[in-house]
This record gives structure tokens, sequence and C-alpha cells, in this order.
């Protein structure tokens, strides 16, 4: 006889271990359980069965595996725990005695910030490993980057959380990393390739957030200080490969103004000096040192501006300026190899996308202007993500503008998000003379700078998501912009495509077979109309006679069949007669259900019975004769061939079932049958009655 075995010692009993049971294990409080679950990345398992888990007749909610709890039990965080503890009852005790200046000496004492490199380092052996995880990390930081600072969300932790988004904004900006992005109601989408590791994240609009009490700040809270650390690993990592000092110098003094991308300063191999940027504004502008010098890159377009004029053509050579973009977007293609289908059903290669040379490159010989309708936080990060390094704005949105003068004639872009706009009068255009510094004039809202592109900010990002410039004509101020689809969902074969016009995505013959199938279900419908009235004329179903039909009207069927005489007013006849003249009756076109009504009430006054008037002179039956030929023999065999499908599938479910079922589902269809039958006799003795 073998050994029996105790309950609870295998199976599913010793694999799950409750909270309950794991936190009395520890010897730790819930809430600190919680925050080492989350440091440690264990989280709450579902096993098989919860009540053979639990280990009694009430099976528990929450249960974790037990070699994770062991695990926890070596974990150095647990001392720090009880430490915090042990602190927190002498301070109390402090308090009580009413010794504040020791309660205040210990806590300042005790106030350790617990260090979680080691955890980093060992949930995540290798550095792709964190690239893989950064997802969370970077939309939940970003969050936080935009909540309001309350009891619950301290500014230290939202302003470390703005510093860390900005540091990786700008290693994105250095390597030209970010590839596509979407607008979405949630937020925008942001998808960067980071040592071949595709990183989705999702940042919410600069909107003012609420912060309401049904969120538990704590559980997030102690999400915020892991992913902070793992993004400070990350960021530091990121940095040193490409040679950049990290941390990066930070400007309070232009954070504070609004300059978040121009507050961080990059130092490092490849990055120019602050000074030499500063000189290079001033030499764009035309002021070094004070003074003003000519600016050649500007004299051309001058010369362009000074020979724009208002009127009709105006449009017409913007129109034509915009050949260049299209000669641009020409040489920057053909770099790249496409992959075209063979044959109609082949399948469909993935396309090779461009790489952070071609990315890098898409807007960097343009100078953008961005209004203050527009959101400047997103587009400054794209703009230069993708190659731009002049991008202006108004001073009001902050600092680190690379021009704050909406009249600069270097602008070629500007992002505007109102109506349709008129060109710049005369005395406020720019000044043709180079040697001139440049104006100060404030363009009046609804006028238009003659000389530069004006498009909408969706340009932008359609223009990145097919990493090649669009027609900016498409996306004018004012003007029905395309459809803005996600980059992550392809269009499949034969599927709809909103961006593709209908007649292209209109298969050879698919009008034809359209109209064939719209003509079929009429005839169909015909059909089952002639089915249901012959229907309900075999089975006598009793209708009110129309008041606009005499009782003694001659009457006829759908198919031309005369069915019932009548007297008529200028050759009256008898009863009799009136049921034997069916081939002299007139044509009518009532309905054969209100005929059949009709012809019973035409009897029971005559008094004789319905069967003897369903005769003719012959002795031929008129049931047969009212049978027809046509479309409805048609409908009939179609019913009797639907009926007959019907009883042959019931009869091969019937098969596919074990015995006992098939047994209740005959009694079942016995009972149905019975039902109608009993009724149906009930019916009939009322009738005779």
């Amino acid at each position: 006889m073998g050994r029996i075995k105790k309950k609870g010692t295998a199976g599913q009993a010793k694999n799950f271990i409750t909270r309950t049971q794991a936190v009395r294990k520890l010897q730790v409080s819930l809430p600190d359980f919680r925050r080492l679950c989350i440091y440690k990345g264990i989280y709450p398992r579902e096993p098989r069965s919860k009540k053979k888990a639990s280990k009694s007749s009430t099976p528990s909610t929450t249960f974790y595996y037990t070699r994770d709890i062991q695990y926890l039990l070596h974990e150095p965080l647990l001392a720090k725990f009880r430490d915090h503890k042990a602190l927190a009852k002498k301070i109390s005790r402090h308090l009580g005695r009413g010794e504040v200046g020791d309660a205040a000496r210990l806590e300042k004492k005790g106030a350790t910030k617990l260090s979680l490199d080691h955890i980093i380092k060992d949930r995540y052996p290798t550095f792709v490993d964190a690239l893989r995880d950064l997802d969370d990390a970077l939309s939940l930081l970003f969050l936080f980057a935009n909540l309001p600072s309350t009891s619950t969300v301290p500014p230290k932790t939202i302003a470390l959380c703005q510093r860390l988004c900005l540091e990786f904004e700008h290693y994105l900006i250095t390597t030209n990393s970010l590839r596509k992005s979407f607008l979405s109601i949630k937020g925008i989408y942001y998808q960067a390739t980071i040592q071949g590791q595709d990183i989705l994240w999702l940042v919410p609009y600069k909107f003012v957030q609420r912060v309401t009490g049904d969120v538990d700040f704590r559980i997030m809270g102690t999400f915020v200080e892991f992913y902070t650390t793992l993004l400070g690993f990350v960021n530091f990592r990121l940095y040193t490969t490409i040679g950049l000092i990290y941390p990066p110098r930070f400007n309070a003094k232009s954070y504070e103004q609004g300059g978040e991308l121009d507050a961080i300063i990059l130092e490092g191999r490849g990055i120019e000096e602050p000074k030499q940027i500063e000189s290079f504004k001033g030499h764009v502008n035309g002021e070094v040192d004070g003074g003003t010098v000519p600016r050649k890159a500007n004299e051309e377009i001058q010369k362009q501006i000074a020979t724009i004029k208002e009127g009709p053509n105006a449009e017409l050579d913007v129109l034509e300026g915009q050949d260049q973009y299209q000669a641009l977007d020409q040489e920057m293609n053909d770099a790249i190899d496409t992959f075209e289908t063979t044959g109609d059903d082949a399948d469909v290669l993935p396309q090779p996308q461009a790489g952070g040379n071609e990315a890098g490159s898409l807007f960097a010989p343009f100078t953008f202007f961005l209004s203050r309708e527009t959101p400047r936080q997103p587009l400054e990060f794209i703009l230069r993500a993708f190659g731009c390094k002049r991008i202006g704005w108004d001073a009001i949105l902050g600092d680190g503008a690379f021009t704050t003068n909406e009249a600069d004639p270097s602008i070629t872009h500007q992002i505007v998000d109102r109506p349709p706009m008129t060109s710049l009068p005369e005395e406020l255009q720019v000044s043709e003379s180079p040697s001139d510094p440049p104006p100060t004039t404030v363009v009046r809202p609804g006028y238009r700078v003659p000389g530069r592109t004006l498009v909408q900010p969706q340009w932008v990002w359609d223009c990145i998501n097919q990493v090649k410039l669009l027609r900016p004509d498409l996306y004018a101020p004012g003007a029905t912009l395309p459809p803005h689809l996600s980059p992550w969902v392809k269009p499949t074969k034969g599927a709809y495509d909103p961006s593709a016009p209908l007649a292209e995505q209109e298969r050879e013959g698919e009008a034809e077979e359209a109209e064939g199938f719209s003509d079929d279900e009429d005839e169909e419908a015909q059909e089952e109309e002639v089915e249901k009235s012959d229907d309900a004329a075999a089975d006598g179903v009793a209708l009110a006679p129309s008041a606009s039909t005499p009782a003694t009207a001659d009457l006829q069927d759908d198919h031309g069949m005369t069915i019932a005489g009548s007297e008529s007013e200028s050759e009256p006849a008898s009863e009799a007669d009136s049921f034997a003249g069916f081939d002299s009756a007139p044509e009518s076109d009532t309905d054969p259900t209100l005929t059949q009504h009709q012809r019973e009430l035409e009897a029971e006054a005559a008094g004789l019975n319905f069967s003897e008037t369903l005769t003719k002179a012959n002795g031929q039956p008129v049931k047969g004769i009212l049978k027809g030929s046509g479309k409805g023999d048609e409908a009939r065999k179609k019913a009797a061939k639907k009926r007959r499908e019907e009883e042959e599938e019931l009869e091969r479910r019937k098969m596919m079932m074990g015995r006992k079922k098939r047994k209740v589902l005959d009694k079942m269809l016995y009972s149905n049958r019975q039902k109608e039958g009993g009724g149906g006799g009930v019916e009939g003795e009322e009738e005779e009655n």
C-alpha cells in the first residue's frame, strides 16, 4: 500500500498562495507588499480551480505563485521597509511625549530614498530588454509630466518626469529615430526605432487636466518611481552611446519662460557650442554684434517676394514654386527600391522604409513659423526630429524660437489653423533692400505674407508618415483635408481604402453585378408576395371586404383568372347563375384572399354549400383552376423545396446528436405537432357551430 498524500501538499494548493498568506509570510503591511510586487514585476495569477488552490470551501480572489513569494523573501528592500516601520514607531512615540525636536531629527535622519538600481539590473539583464519594456514607461511619464501639482502628485515628481521626457526627445532629435506619429482622440501616438526595437507611446494633448478622486495615485506613484529610474538608466546608455554627456545641462531660466526643448543644452561629440548657435541665429536675422550685414541667403527670397503680385495669378505663382518640393521628394524616393506585385492574386510584399538619413533631411531645407493657434510642442518636436533647424513662433508661445517675427523673409512655410487668408498689404510687406534690418511689423490676423507656403498642421503628420513631401495645396487654409489614417493599419487587398478614390477600388464588372443582384432581389420579393397570397387564399384567411368594392362586384385573381361572377345593374340574374358564370365575369385587381371571403359570403346568402359553388359547367373544380401556372407554380415549388431542405437538415442534425438528446427532441417535436393539431380542431368546431 502506497503512502497516503496529505491534502494541500501537492498540485494547485502548493503552487499558489493567497495574498493574505503572502503578506503574513513576508511580515510587511499591505501597501508595502503592493510596492514590492510593482518593483519586482510580480502580478496576481489565475489558477485553474480557485477552490482547490484556496484549500477551503470559500475561494479567495487574489493568488500569487508560491515561488514568486519565496523569491521575495531574499529582497533587500524588505529590510528597508522594516527599518522604515521601526522609525515611524519611534517618531510617533516622540510626538506622543511632546518631543517635537527629537521627532524632526529622526525624520530628517531617516528620510533616505529607496535605491532601485539593483532591481533595474535584475529585471533587465540586457539593454534590449529595457527598450522592449519602455512603451508603458514613456506613456505614464508623459502623462504625469502634463498633470497639475496636487497633494497626491508632488511638484518634484512632475518636474522629474518633464526633464526625463525632454532628455529622451532630444536623443530622438539628435539621432533622427522618430518614424511615425498619429493624431487620435486619446492623444498623439509616436513611434521610434532605437537599436532595431520599435517603441510606441502616447502623449496627451496640452489641455488642463482635472485630477479626480476616484484614481488611486499611490499605486500610480509607485509605478512612476520605478519608471523614472528605468528611463534614467536608458537615457544614460543612449547618450553615452552617441558620445553625449549625461545628464545634459539644464537652463532653468529658459524652462520657466516656456523654452522646454531649448532648456536642455547638449554637450559632447559633434554638438555645437551654444555661442555658435546664437551667432548663427544673429547671422540669419542680419544682426552681428549690433550691426547688419548683407544676407545672400535671403536675396533670392526677397526677389521672389517682389515679383509676386496680388491678383488671380498669385496663387498660380505659388503653386509653380512648389515644383522644388516634388523634385526633392523624387530625389529622396529614388534611393529606395519598391517591391511591386506581379499578379492580382500575389501577396503584398512589405515595402522598405526610409532610414534615419532620409528622415533627417525631410524638412532640412525649410524654415517654419508656427502660428499662435497651432500646437507648438508636438510640431516643434516632429519638425526637429525630421531635420528642421529653423523653427519660429510668436513670443507669447515661449522661449527658444529661431525667430519671433512673422514677417521674416527667410520663412518658407507657415503652419496655420485658421480660415483662408488674404495677401499682406504692400505697406506691411518686407523691404526689398537686403541691407535693411529685418522688419519688426506684426502681421495682422487674416493676412498672409506673399512668397511662403501656408499649410495646416495635418500636413506635417502626413508627410512624416509617408516619408515624403505632400502637395501643400491639399492642406491649404480652409481646404477640406484628406483623411488622417493610422500609419500602423496597412490597407488589405480587396478592402476599402479611404485614401484612394472609389473609382480605382471598384473591380471590373462590379457595377453590373450589383445591378443584377438588385434585380434578383426584386424578383425574389415578388415571388414571396405571390406565395404568401396564395397560401392565405388556400387556408381561407378571412379579411374584411374593401369599402370601395361592392358585394356584387366581379372579382379576379392576380393571374387574370375569373373567380366569381355577380349580377350587374343592367342584366340582373339569379343567385345560382351568379356562381355559374365564371368565364363571362369582367376582370378585377382585387386581392385573392378578399375574393375567397367574398365567395363564402355570397354562397351563405344563397343557401348553398361553398363546395357546390366551386364547380364549372364542365364539372372541373375551381381549386385546380386557381392554381394557375407561371410564377405561382415556381413559388410553390421553391417553398416545397425549402421545406424539404429544412427537414433534411433537421435529420442530419439529429444524426449528430446523442441518443438521449435525440429522444428529447422527438418528444418536443411531437408535443408541438399535437398542440398545433388540437388548436386546428377547436377552430374547425367553432366554424361548424
